[in-house]
């Protein structure tokens, strides 16, 4: 059976998105790593509300910075999505060993966190013209299905 697929997030800010993140993850078998700060208290009532009662099915874990979860995870890859990727989320192979970052909700990813040499790929989620952004769990559910569907959806029913 293939490594579950690891979820970084930078810096989320909407308690309901990570809610929804924490399900997907209980639900998929993803891996969610948070990379502080974060712009929530996690007992937040709609953080609670989204996640239902499958947080305690989910691999959680929330990490002081983003140089700290690199040192933890150690990646292979850092597939970076982002609304300026060169290539789209469709044409990635994912690998053992890769993290898939996303960035917080107002603003997407630093520029220094795109530029880092960690950063093997910038990817993106095609949409119409003259968008600015999907919502942050949508986008992550965009790409955790893509992938997990790719790799046969082990241990799904």
């Amino acid at each position: 059976m293939p490594a579950p697929l690891r979820v970084l997030v930078d810096q989320p800010e909407i308690p309901g998105n990570t809610g929804n993140l924490i399900r997907l993850a209980a639900v998929t078998g993803m891996e969610l790593h948070l990379a502080e700060p974060v712009g929530f208290d996690f007992d937040d009532a709609k953080l609670r509300r989204a996640g239902l009662d499958y947080h305690d099915l989910a691999v959680l874990t929330v990490h002081p910075s983003l140089d700290e979860a690199y040192r933890v995870l150690r990646p292979q890859r850092v597939l970076a999505y982002t609304g300026g990727g060169e290539s789209a989320y469709t044409d990635v192979e994912h690998r053992e060993g890769d993290v898939l970052l996303f960035g917080r909700e107002s603003i997407g990813l630093d520029e220094h966190v795109l530029e880092d040499p960690r950063v093997a790929a910038r990817v993106r989620i095609p949409m119409l013209p003259s968008r600015r952004s999907l919502n942050l769990a949508n986008a992550v559910s965009v790409v955790v299905y893509d992938a997990w569907r790719r790799q046969g959806f082990p241990g799904a029913v």
